[in-house]
């Protein structure tokens, strides 16, 4: 029986060689007119937010102690050599990372002085326009000098400068972005290469609240110079004075940091 059984059993014979290879041929066939699947996706929300740059943080103030000088910015001289905070400061001037609620910040203040100091392009930070054309902070006006205006008596208790180079008699080219205490937002004053825009004002609500700051630096570089600025600006410095009008100032810098450009949709 167990004989009988495998002679029945079915014999199964290998298809003709031509047949396999006719199927194998379909299938690659169809597989190749098929659209890949990395090609018809498009990138997810996630991938493109990887692609695009992070923001640049200048400075937080985080990393300081309280009371102390923030090291990462330098007074620099008209010969741009670099002297020290010890060096360069009057007794009427104060710079010191100060605490609050947990946050760090600077508290810039003067009385009948003026002060400035600077983070470089390629040294203590690194910028460019073409990926970040944005910079960015917040402050808040304690006090600003009674009577200033940028126009007259010209004091300002806060400004960020951006500097982009020297023009040619060598005077240096800058934006400064003032915390006026008189002018209006939006007031454009001209000193030949420096352009002062005030972007905030003892006229506004809040003075003395954190406020945030944002400007897109092509777009002012053009509304005051009248051309496209240099993609690598020199310097980020901030100011304060109230050396005309000998009176006191003091505002707060935090989260100062350079941003990518609107996402245009």
């Amino acid at each position: 029986m167990e004989r009988t059984a495998l002679m029945k059993a079915p014999v199964l014979e290998s298809p003709p060689l031509v047949l396999l290879v006719s199927v194998l041929i379909g299938v690659l066939l169809s597989a190749s007119a098929a659209p890949s699947a990395v090609e018809a996706q498009p990138l997810s929300d996630a991938a493109e937010q990887q692609a695009a740059p992070s923001p640049i943080i200048v400075d937080d103030f985080e990393s300081y102690k309280p009371g102390s000088f923030p090291e990462q910015w330098v007074f620099v001289k008209r010969d741009k050599s670099v002297i020290s905070y010890d060096q360069a400061s009057d007794p009427g001037e104060t710079v010191e990372v100060k605490k609050q609620s947990g946050n760090r910040y600077l508290r810039v203040s003067t009385k009948g002085e003026a002060l400035r100091y600077t983070q470089r392009n390629g040294k203590e930070f690194d910028w460019n326009l073409k990926t970040h054309s944005r910079i960015a902070w917040r402050w808040r006006a304690v006090k600003l000098p009674d009577g200033a205006s940028e126009r007259g008596e010209n004091d300002t208790g806060g400004a960020l400068y951006v500097t982009f180079g020297s023009d040619w008699l060598g005077r240096p080219k800058s934006i400064k972005y003032t915390y006026s205490s008189s002018l209006p937002v939006g007031s454009v004053v001209s000193f030949g290469p420096l352009k002062v825009i005030v972007v905030d004002s003892a006229r506004e609500p809040r003075m003395g609240e954190w406020k945030e700051v944002m400007r897109d630096i092509p777009s002012d570089y053009r509304q005051v110079f009248g051309e496209d600025p240099p993609n690598r600006p020199l310097s980020i410095t901030f100011w304060s004075d109230s050396d005309t009008t000998d009176d006191t100032a003091e505002v707060h810098f935090d989260d100062i940091r350079l941003l990518p450009p609107f996402e245009r949709k």
